[in-house]
């Protein structure tokens, strides 16, 4: 397809939306059909609209300063497309802007995209292994906010069906229609929108049908009643997230239903429970782990910037203020709260509280033991929380040094998933609501004054600490793709 003039912007946009309603159906032929995840800097091309891929492209153009736009990958997803390739995830931007390197750097030397695609993909060509050996069963202990969250997020990477499959989800039980109430929740979510699916209501069998996924609601009073294995369900991954038991003892009556072999908490744990912030810690996950903890959204949140800064700059101390979204542990109106302040109206005040986020972090960067202190502020909004990391390095930095060197690592790290970054002027809370990130550095805040730094940092305190649970529970059940590109 010949590129419009410069001038012809309409006439630009219209034929790069085109480019993208054609790469749409290869990108899920791939995913459905081949178990093939494309990606543009880490962010995930399946089941997207045509503006979300055209703004993926932008967002390429914006942080990582080059021209890459869909006329450039439009060719590399054909190319790729017809190679054989299964169970993979591959990097559609980065194999893009790889290409475009090479042709810069070989000029009339320069091979064309299919050989050029070819080569860079062939340790991928023709292999054919599943990344788990035996589809791993998930159940969701728990239906409210994390929980429908997860449902969502599982039933998007079902794919093929052959690496993870949500199978059940327990609740205790209800009055009469709680199944079509609680399908009512799923579908319809204020602050994350509709689901983007089709959802079905078998009364009779107590199941949803997401996207053809059977969902088994099982209703029971304590973990001990469940018998899995009578509903199909065998070595089970159990996601707790109704955070009502935080310690071994508590979370190992879940290994006591039949059926069930691991247990994930949404919550931080106590005691010698390993607390996990996915990409910082994982490695600590051993293959006879039966009980782990994702920690909480905002140690997940702070863990990964405070973790690079630190191997990079040097922390001397710091101090940690979150400002968060309201919860459902909070009141609406001002009632009897067991908790100091949390009883005043959520809707109507900022509330100070604690947080043990700070304390939490040291759990998985030990490095930076007895350096933090942390405190919170809930603010009247429904999602989409702020930590400001006010710092002192042990090297000067500067504003522009600081920020060049998260923006690497945001682009160009194994923490891409963690780590993301935004150069927006007018940035403001709800423009974060749905990202996948742990958190968002917002460059144009971030103060620096030789030792001295503060850095502000925005997390989608629901969908994105969901993704890194997501992470975790791939991690658990020992699924490993291969990718492209090797390195970050």
């Amino acid at each position: 397809m010949e590129r419009p003039s410069v001038d012809d912007y309409f006439g630009d946009w219209k034929q790069r939306e085109a480019l993208v309603q054609e790469m749409i159906p290869v990108i899920g032929r791939l995913f459905s059909q081949r178990n093939v995840g494309i990606f543009i800097y880490g962010r995930p091309l399946h089941n997207r609209s045509v503006t979300f891929i055209m703004k993926s492209h932008r967002f390429v153009r914006q942080v990582e300063r080059n021209e890459m736009s869909e006329f450039e990958s439009h060719p590399v997803l054909m190319a790729l497309a017809k190679l054989d390739l299964n169970h993979a995830q591959i990097d559609l931007g980065k194999l893009t802007v790889r290409y475009m390197e090479h042709l810069e750097a070989e000029g009339s030397n320069a091979q064309d995209v299919d050989n050029f695609v070819a080569e860079e993909l062939a340790y991928l060509d023709g292999v054919n292994e599943p990344p788990v050996p035996k589809c791993q069963d998930v159940v969701l202990y728990g239906f409210g906010r994390i929980g429908r969250l997860m449902a969502r997020l599982l039933v998007e990477r079902t794919s093929t069906g052959e690496v993870m499959r949500l199978k059940a989800v327990v609740v205790r039980p209800g009055r009469e229609g709680d199944l079509v109430k609680r399908a009512s929740l799923f579908t319809n979510d204020s602050v994350h929108g509709t689901f983007q699916g089709t959802l079905r209501i078998d009364e009779e069998r107590n199941v949803l049908i997401a996207n053809g996924n059977e969902l088994q609601f099982i209703y029971a009073n304590s973990p001990e009643e469940v018998d899995y294995t009578a509903y199909g369900i065998s070595d089970a991954l159990v996601i707790d997230n109704t955070g009502a038991w935080r310690d071994r003892e508590g979370l190992s009556r879940h290994l006591n239903s039949k059926g069930a072999s691991k247990v994930i908490l949404t919550a931080p744990g106590k005691g010698d429970l390993k607390n996990i912030v996915y990409g910082i810690n994982d490695a600590q996950i051993d293959e006879g782990d039966d009980i782990i903890t994702a920690a909480s959204c905002t140690t997940n949140a702070i863990a990964p910037v405070l973790k690079v800064i630190n191997d990079k700059f040097g922390i001397e101390h710091g101090h940690i203020e979150t400002v968060h979204a309201y919860t459902n542990d909070q009141n609406l109106i001002d009632n009897y709260h067991k908790g100091d302040r949390r009883g005043r109206s959520a809707a109507l005040n900022m509330v100070l509280t604690e947080t043990g986020a700070a304390k939490a972090v040291v759990k998985a960067v030990p490095e930076l033991e007895g350096k933090l202190t942390g405190n919170a502020v809930r603010v009247p909004i429904p999602n989409v929380s702020m930590a400001i990391m006010t710092l002192s390095l042990k090297t000067e930095s500067s504003k522009d040094e600081l920020n060049e060197f998260l923006r690497k690592i945001a682009l160009h790290s194994d923490l891409q998933n963690q780590i993301s970054y935004t150069q927006s002027p007018d940035a403001v809370s709800t423009d974060f609501v749905g990202t996948r990130e742990a958190c968002v550095v917002d460059s144009n805040a971030t103060i620096c004054d030789g030792n001295h730094c503060v850095l502000y940092l925005w997390y989608d305190n629901e969908f994105g600490y969901c993704c890194q649970v997501g992470r975790m529970v791939y991690k658990m059940a020992g699924v490993s793709y291969k990718y492209y590109p090797l390195e970050p």
